[in-house]
């Protein structure tokens, strides 16, 4: 089988029982780094000598289908650097490639930045998006597109780019957005500075240390008048969407209560 491992993100006292059990018996392990693995299972102390198979960005594409086979036959434990893999880091195409196969797939859950760092963020956390890291080029016009996104928003981001993104999460979002930078998590000089958009801009002009997470507000629900908000129920429930689900999607649009949009599309019938 395929098993997934979160490794720590920056404190080895957050390897699990489980994690260092695995790395322990492991035969076969592919690993972002094997020189990384190596690193910690020695901090670890841990002397086992498995065979280590690099699986990173450059030949993931082509390592999937022998590890899928190698998975037949014996157990591959998967890391990526720090955290979860296939999480913004190798993983996801092996995964996807080994359920398409029938070959089973198990999780060694730990350590996550993104859910770290959406905790820790004081930010709402009942529905939230993560998106990666931010990109390279066309990153304000990336950013427009996920302004009216009312969810809360976790971005990864290279620490000397993060005062130019969050220069241009502010143009893209409104200067009073707020904002979470989230540095070094569970290292010694962790950090997080909370603020709005235009302050950490400013703030973090000149760049930043370590790894960084930068956690976003979701965009406030949009105000609608009732007689229109109806109308747009109306027309998915026309559409084939149950009334209920189409009550639900239109007050988290509009910020009417659903409760109103659902009683007045049912004497509007």
């Amino acid at each position: 089988m395929i098993i997934l491992g979160a490794t720590p993100i920056g404190n080895l006292g957050d390897a699990t029982p489980r994690l260092v059990s695995a790395l322990t018996t492991a035969e076969v392990i592919a690993s972002e780094d094997t020189r990384t693995t190596v690193h910690l299972m020695r901090a670890l102390g841990i002397d086992n000598r498995p065979r280590l198979i690099a699986l990173h960005e450059h030949n993931e594409s082509e390592r999937v289908a022998e590890l899928v086979e190698l998975a037949r036959e014996t157990d591959v434990l998967v890391l990526s650097d720090a955290g979860m893999p296939a999480i913004s880091d190798p993983g996801f195409p092996l995964v996807a490639a080994a359920a398409a196969a029938g070959v089973q797939v198990t999780v060694l859950p730990g350590p996550s930045a993104v859910l770290a760092a959406l905790a820790v963020s004081g930010l709402p956390t009942d529905r939230f998006a993560f998106e990666g890291f931010l990109p390279r080029k066309g990153r304000l016009g990336h950013l427009r597109t996920l302004a009216a996104e009312s969810r809360t928003l976790v971005f990864f981001e290279s620490p000397n780019r993060l005062g130019s993104a969050l220069a241009d999460l502010a143009a893209a979002f409104g200067g009073d957005r707020r904002v979470v930078v989230c540095r070094e998590l569970t290292k010694l000089h962790e950090e997080v500075v909370r603020g709005t958009a235009a302050e950490l801009a400013e703030r973090f002009a000149d760049g930043a240390r370590g790894e960084i997470c930068i956690v976003v507000e979701g965009a406030a629900a949009v105000a609608s008048d009732l007689p229109t908000a109806l109308a747009e129920v109306q027309a998915l429930v026309a559409s084939g969407t149950r009334l209920k689900d189409a009550a639900t999607e239109v007050a988290e649009a509009t910020g009417l209560p659903k409760r109103d949009l659902y009683e007045a599309a049912l004497k509007a019938r």
